[in-house]
């Protein structure tokens, strides 16, 4: 049985966050590689991202910023769960979720993303200030991204969530040596690498939609 057909039994419904000055348009390759193999795929735009109206420096919380995410989120059916993706600062959506609905996902994946165990931050994560800063460069809501440090929240059931990892090793967004710092602090339970820039789905589509799907049927099966 091929990984399509192991995504699609029991089917999996992949949701797809985007980065910082982006939109859920940056995954329109992607979505149309997972639709034509049958698969359910869910594409967010965040506040003041992609056609969301909302002014960028209106956004002053992350809350606020992650309120179409969450909101989506509440709305699913207790026993659904999701394969979550984010990619670049969309890991910090995704760190979030995994603390408000563990029971609703069946994995996280970062894609060259900000992989930071929040709510529980030493003085040694202010290292990956570099790496968040670095994605900040262009106009976007800027306090709501550098107040995601969450001291507050609760951690019970993020940990059961099972976490991926996929590494771009030619990345001038994100370094290399700063995505394996993260991995590092922070180890998931798997780390796929691909030789591309900070954005897979464009420049190598096809295979960031095997590593998805890999993770998908391996280590989100096996989560459950």
């Amino acid at each position: 049985m091929g990984e399509v057909e192991k995504a699609m039994n029991p089917a999996i419904h992949f949701v797809l966050i985007h980065g910082i000055s982006s939109g859920s348009w940056c995954w329109y390759k992607i979505k149309c590689l997972m639709e034509k193999s049958g698969l359910k795929v869910t594409c967010i735009d965040l506040k003041s991202a992609g056609i969301d109206p909302s002014d960028a420096n209106s956004i002053l919380s992350f809350d606020d910023y992650n309120k179409p995410l969450l909101d989506f989120m509440s709305s699913l059916p207790h026993h659904e769960q999701v394969v979550l993706v984010g990619h670049s600062a969309g890991g910090l959506s995704v760190t979030q979720v995994t603390h408000k609905f563990p029971k609703k996902i069946r994995l996280a994946v970062y894609v060259a993303a900000t992989m930071i165990k929040l709510g529980f931050l030493t003085d040694e994560d202010t290292r990956d200030d570099c790496a968040l800063a670095s994605m900040l460069m262009r106009p976007g809501p800027l306090m709501a991204l550098t107040g995601a440090k969450f001291k507050d929240m609760e951690d019970e059931g993020a940990e059961s969530v099972a976490r991926v990892y996929i590494k771009t090793m030619y990345d001038n967004v994100v370094k290399a040596e700063q995505q394996d710092a993260m991995i590092k602090r922070w180890p998931p339970a798997e780390v796929f690498v691909l030789e591309t820039d900070h954005s897979p789905f464009f420049s190598s589509p096809f295979l960031l939609f095997g590593f998805l799907l890999k993770a998908a049927t391996s280590i989100g099966h096996s989560s459950n």
